[in-house]
């Protein structure tokens, strides 16, 4: 049979978790308004309109216009979705290359999992926002080029996590059991390693979503993350700099939406990972 830690995330009640249920309202919300939005609003992210120019906001307008004459309503759920999209997809693709990493370095033998470990040192050694500009300045401004970035060492801590999990777990008795009874290492690491090792790699993925959003907001805010006219929450708040003192509306909109956003996502890992950790100190 599996431990008992496999049982981490289905102990998990929600309703009595305050954090994990104002993150996950925040986080439907932010969704549900990202989709519906762009798609039924008669005005798009990019056209401008030269007469509705920094205009205050009004029912046609709910967060008003900015100095191009663009719904700033609209930019900004554009926007989100693009963070949203961003995050999501770094935190998939960083969470399946450090399970497959810290799986194989964990079950392998000393030398081997030395040799994986210092490789992963030697590549953490770089900042990642380095790794990211230096990507775009390759591929070019957009949203894969990022992505590409955000994943060459955005994956290490969760193989790290996943490392030390398998390494925890693998000299279980059921481990040993199954393997006497001619289990392959694929077998047991989807049968028995990975899902006792559900709980803190869930955290991890969960942490990494938020990371990536403010790292693309933090570019696109620099001038070197996804060019204008697209509707990125860091390129808004760049833009209205210029606005700051007398449209404050402007940069404060975007700014307030991007600390939500990514709020939600650190209100839910922290629960998440609260609730698992008492669960394993009560066991």
């Amino acid at each position: 049979s599996s431990d008992v830690c496999s049982s981490d995330l289905k102990q998990i009640n929600f309703r009595k978790n305050e954090k994990i249920t104002v993150g996950l309202i925040l986080l439907l919300l932010c969704i549900f308004l990202a989709v519906l939005v762009p798609a039924l609003s008669p005005w798009t992210s990019t056209e401008m309109h030269a007469d509705i120019r920094s205009q205050g906001m009004s029912f046609a307008h709910p967060f008003g216009t900015d100095k191009f004459g663009r719904d700033l309503f609209v930019r900004v759920w554009c926007g989100v979705r693009i963070s949203l999209c961003v995050g999501l997809a770094s935190a998939l693709l960083n969470g399946a290359l450090g399970i497959l990493y810290g799986a194989a370095s964990g079950y392998a033998r000393k030398t081997a999992d030395n040799i994986l470990m210092r490789i992963a040192d030697i590549v953490a050694s770089v900042p990642s926002l380095l790794y990211v500009i230096l990507i775009m300045m390759v591929l070019g401004a957009n949203e894969v080029s990022i992505l590409v970035g955000l994943c060459i060492s955005g994956w290490i801590e969760t193989a790290r996590i996943v490392r030390g999990e398998v390494m925890r777990i693998k000299e279980r008795e059921f481990v040993l059991a199954s393997r006497l009874a001619g289990a392959g290492p694929l077998r047991i690491f989807l049968t028995h390693l990975l899902p006792n090792a559900a709980g803190p790699i869930v955290v991890s993925l969960t942490f990494l979503v938020p990371q990536a959003i403010f790292t693309e907001a933090f570019l696109s805010f620099m001038g070197v993350g996804i060019p204008a006219p697209g509707a990125s929450l860091g390129t808004m708040i760049q833009a209205a700099r210029s606005q700051i003192f007398v449209h404050p509306y402007q940069m404060l909109i975007p700014t307030a939406v991007l600390c939500i956003l990514i709020l939600s996502l650190n209100l839910i890992g922290a629960g998440l990972e609260a609730k698992i950790r008492r669960r394993r100190e009560g066991m």
